[in-house]
């Protein structure tokens, strides 16, 4: 699972003009599930983020995580994070888990962070054409990948 997290001051969900999630406070997570992910990495991830300390203490340090701030989780699947670009000018998803697979991992993936950590968590539609607003609190940024342990 690779995914992408941005510390936001808010972030929303629309699709076909309706807004479906907002949060105030957190983290936007973009979430790529590829063929080689399996419980196992749903919970390191989930493990990761509830105890991740990137927002900013009293003194402006990037010292608190989820809970102490009161924030919620908006979460997004995005298969491209997995798009290979090594050959052409057209990226290959081929990496990317079919949805038979994506989607028991997603819904355990969006279970398990809520159970984790206490917050509540937000999600968009799976495979739906979506438009994702945020606030890049910072901006923060910050990439993990549960095949490459960093």
């Amino acid at each position: 699972m690779r995914i992408v997290i941005q510390r936001v001051s808010e972030a929303s969900v629309t699709i076909a003009g309706e807004m479906i999630s907002k949060i105030e406070k957190g983290m936007m997570i973009l979430l790529g599930i590829e063929d080689a992910d399996t419980d196992e990495d749903v919970d390191w991830l989930c493990n990761k983020l509830s105890k991740l300390r990137i927002f900013s203490d009293e003194n402006d340090a990037m010292n608190l995580d989820i809970n102490q701030i009161e924030g919620s989780f908006l979460v997004v699947s995005q298969f491209t994070l997995h798009a290979m670009t090594k050959k052409g000018n057209r990226p290959s998803f081929i990496r990317a888990a079919r949805p038979e697979k994506a989607i028991p991992l997603y819904e355990t993936f969006l279970k398990r962070l809520a159970e984790i950590s206490g917050r509540p968590v937000q999600c968009g539609q799976f495979g739906a054409d979506m438009k994702v607003s945020l606030i890049n609190d910072g901006p923060v940024t910050i990439i993990m990948d549960s095949q490459n342990k960093e």
